[in-house]
């Protein structure tokens, strides 16, 4: 069975820094693509990050590009988004999701954590 659990969400005030963690068991990680996506509420899901399997590229949205640094440990099956700079507008569920290809769309990931919330005050 394919689990998926994401962890390090919380509150923070604006400019300030949370690293999001996700943990994988069931399948093979090290030959999975990983990405971030992120729900605010009454909003849509949006890409936020994502890594190939191998952890040689990266793919960020224009919105956190420069604030927010995605990584992959494959001796741990983890992957990591360091977020920083961070912006009110940065709010909402956090989701990590693993897929066969990187990807900006989440139709192609095929396995889903139940997301970690992140708040931001002003």
């Amino acid at each position: 069975q394919v689990q998926v659990v994401e962890s390090g969400g919380g509150l923070v005030q604006a400019g300030g820094s949370l690293m999001l963690s996700c943990t994988t068991s069931g399948l093979p990680f090290s030959v999975y693509a990983m990405g971030w996506f992120r729900q605010a509420s009454g909003q849509e899901r949006e890409f936020v990050a994502a890594i190939t399997w191998d952890g040689a590229s990266t793919f960020y949205a224009r919105s956190v590009k420069g604030r927010f640094t995605m990584y992959r440990e494959n001796a741990k099956a983890s992957v990591f988004l360091q977020m920083n700079s961070l912006k009110p507008e940065d709010t909402a569920v956090y989701y990590c999701a693993a897929g066969p290809l990187i990807s900006r769309d989440d139709k192609n990931y095929s396995y889903w954590g139940q997301g970690t919330q992140v708040t931001v005050s002003s």
